[in-house]
């Protein structure tokens, strides 16, 4: 049987490419891993992307959602309060885009999600796990 090791990418229905890129751009420091005109742009996470695809065609997300792991969960919420997004108080931080995509978003310390030394390395980032996610790690296997 076939086991999921991974997400590639997450895809967003957003209305303008450009308009989303200066969106996203306000909230985070947004590297272009390239554009299919004005159809599609691609935005880099290391080893992972962010599909952004001209033509929201649904009405807002109300369940649905996706999570995004950042270096600075609470630098983010300063840029969605300097932006006027609606933010709930700490310690979670969730938020909608212009275009009804709901966002959730979390620290890497905080979640088993892991990027490889190499990868972090070539990101520029050094970070660590904190406690609690180490737990969680070591309680599946995944951690000597």
């Amino acid at each position: 049987m076939p086991r999921l090791v991974g997400i590639n990418h997450v895809a967003l229905e957003v209305g303008d490419i450009d308009e989303a890129l200066e969106w996203y751009g306000k909230i985070f420091d947004l590297e272009l891993r390239g554009r299919m005109g004005n159809a599609m742009a691609f935005v880099d996470m290391g080893d992972q992307f962010i599909a952004l695809s001209r033509g929201r065609s649904q009405p807002p997300d109300l369940q649905r959602h996706f999570g995004l792991v950042v270096d600075d969960k609470e630098a983010v919420r300063e840029k969605l309060v300097e932006a006027g997004v609606p933010v709930p108080a700490p310690p979670g931080l969730e938020f909608r885009d212009p275009w009804g995509n709901q966002v959730q978003v979390v620290d890497y310390r905080d979640v088993q999600f892991t990027k490889t030394p190499e990868i972090l390395r070539a990101m520029g980032l050094e970070l660590e796990k904190g406690e609690k996610a180490l737990a969680e790690l070591r309680d599946k296997g995944l951690l000597g």
